[in-house]
């Protein structure tokens, strides 16, 4: 059997048994067929210790991302991963149907630095979530455009405010619609890898939501619109525009970190276990696979806890 047999077969595998989202199948095929085609695979046995070496050092020089034309160094090693993670499951593939190939355990994944979480502070958080209706506008503006700015303050406190309520993934944020059943404080979501969650939402949330929904004057699916968009089928808000929208009023509110939608997930765990939330609740609500992607968050809240055993401990 040819290898791209075997491809196909694997990447058929991964969406059906494994139950991986279609863009998941689509870089596990990318990142081997650069793999194959660097190391002219042509048969299982192609695959060897000598060429994986090889496309280690490949993809450790190979340049980053480009950023307005120009290069960004070299490629990062949590994207070198990516291909190694993809290789080394291609290899278990193998191994589970009785093929001989190298084993994956050969594969070692490129060490990176650990991911510095920085969720917002109850102080940052609170000024945050306010900001959409505390910005000055200085600039005298038409009727029309009053209007529609009065739209996106509601708007935009929503999206802040469910964020912050559900720990929603961007992709899932985005995807929601304006047919949410609000008489109840939860919804089911279908997230990553196509599973369903039930997530919860506040009163805040809620209402910031319904206020924001009683001032539309449009009729568009999407639960998050773009108010100045030329045709319905604009009106979504894409994850590039929510990013923009979280940054914005991160600044807005005097708030000098980094802040992403991701942040926002970040603190929405981080308070949870903060307030005393068990990690194993912790990981449902946020739809992780497993239970070691939550516990990154523990980090944090052990780093608290130490702050807190020094200051009181022993005095």
């Amino acid at each position: 059997m040819t290898i791209a047999d075997l491809k196909r077969q694997f990447l058929e595998y991964v969406e059906i048994e494994r139950g991986r989202a279609l863009n998941t199948v689509r870089n596990y095929e990318h990142y081997l067929d650069v793999f194959f085609e660097f190391g002219k695979i042509q048969h299982v046995s192609d695959i060897n210790e000598n060429i994986l070496r090889e496309f280690r050092l490949h993809l450790n020089r190979s340049k980053g991302v480009k950023v307005k034309g120009q290069s960004q160094g070299t490629m990062k090693k949590a994207t070198q991963n990516y291909y190694l993670i993809a290789l080394r499951s291609f290899l278990k593939y193998l191994r589970k149907r009785g093929i001989e190939a190298l084993t994956p355990d050969a594969i070692e994944l490129a060490k990176t630095g650990s991911r510095d979480i920085d969720p917002l502070s109850g102080d940052e958080l609170k000024r945050f979530l306010e900001a959409p209706m505390m910005e000055n506008l200085t600039k005298p503006e038409s009727e029309k455009k009053q209007s529609e700015r009065n739209i996106v303050r509601y708007r935009d406190r929503a999206l802040l405010e469910l964020f912050f309520s559900t720990g929603l993934r961007l992709s899932e944020l985005c995807s929601l619609n304006r047919g949410l059943d609000l008489s109840k404080d939860e919804f089911s979501i279908r997230g990553k890898g196509d599973k369903v969650r039930v997530v919860f939402i506040s009163d805040r949330a809620r209402d910031a939501i319904k206020k924001y929904l009683s001032v539309r004057k449009d009729f568009a699916e999407p639960m998050f619109v773009n108010v100045s968009a030329k045709s319905s089928a604009d009106m979504r808000l894409t994850p590039r525009s929510i990013e923009r929208i979280v940054k914005h009023y991160a600044t807005v509110a005097g708030i000098s970190k980094r802040v992403t939608p991701h942040v926002l997930r970040h603190s929405f765990a981080t308070d949870l276990l903060s307030n005393g939330a068990d990690i194993r609740s912790v990981q449902v609500m946020l739809g992780h696979a497993n239970i070691a992607t939550t516990q990154v968050y523990t980090h944090v809240t052990d780093k608290q806890l130490r702050e807190v055993h020094k200051k009181f401990h022993g005095k």
